[in-house]
């Protein structure tokens, strides 16, 4: 008899958590051990629930990334896979990076989804095929353009917090000039690290300085 496999969804819809949920119980194949909608509540389920595999969105309240890592920190080995209509290349790289095992796009079918379910308990990873290519090309054009502006992969508000860190300002006092919390601009300046390349806000400030140093007229 084959052993029912424990799946955790942590979606901030709850009609969209009903219907996965459905299509796992239905299958035979899963057990849902546990629902929720909040960074919070993937830490608390894991904690407590210890899915096989945790199964959560990107786009919710306190961040999926963040689920990723607070997640990983508690239970190393936790399978996870991501499940969201995010197709946005960093948050594909970061998931990886962070060891989730599969990501998957909302526009999946019910069946593909357990398919790709079952493989990850077996074992296996999976990133959807579209997201897979679309990497590769990605990569291919930056291993192209070596010499492109290292900050502008950074996002607006990437690049406020990244000025005034550089400016010498603590996360709090930054925090407090663009009115976001403590803990968001460390979210930032991670985010800030992986994409420059860099390990510490030191280092990130000599990148934006010498890019400034680029721009003035000769």
């Amino acid at each position: 008899m084959m052993q029912t496999v424990g799946v955790a969804i942590i979606d901030d819809h709850p009609l969209f958590r009903e219907g996965v949920a459905r299509s796992l119980i239905e299958s035979g194949r899963f057990a849902v051990l546990g629902e929720g909608g909040s960074c919070d509540d993937a830490l608390r389920i894991a904690r407590n629930k210890r899915p096989d595999i945790l199964l959560l969105d990107l786009s919710m309240p306190g961040g999926g990334l963040q689920a990723i890592t607070a997640v990983r920190q508690i239970i190393p080995d936790q399978k996870i896979v991501v499940l969201t209509v995010s197709e946005v290349s960093d948050d594909v790289v970061q998931a990886l990076k962070d060891g989730v095992e599969g990501y998957v796009l909302k526009g999946v079918g019910s069946k593909a989804l357990l398919e790709v379910l079952g493989a990850v308990a077996a074992g296996q990873t999976y990133v959807s095929p579209l997201l897979s290519a679309r990497l590769l090309t990605d990569l291919s054009t930056r291993l192209n353009q070596p010499d492109a502006d290292p900050l502008a992969e950074l996002t607006a508000r990437e690049r406020q917090v990244l000025e005034l860190v550089a400016y010498g300002l603590s996360n709090k006092r930054v925090g407090l000039e663009l009115e976001l919390h403590e803990k968001t601009v460390k979210h930032h300046l991670s985010r800030i690290f992986t994409k420059l390349k860099v390990s510490n806000r030191t280092e990130a400030a000599m990148i934006l300085r010498d890019a400034k140093d680029h721009g003035k007229p000769h």
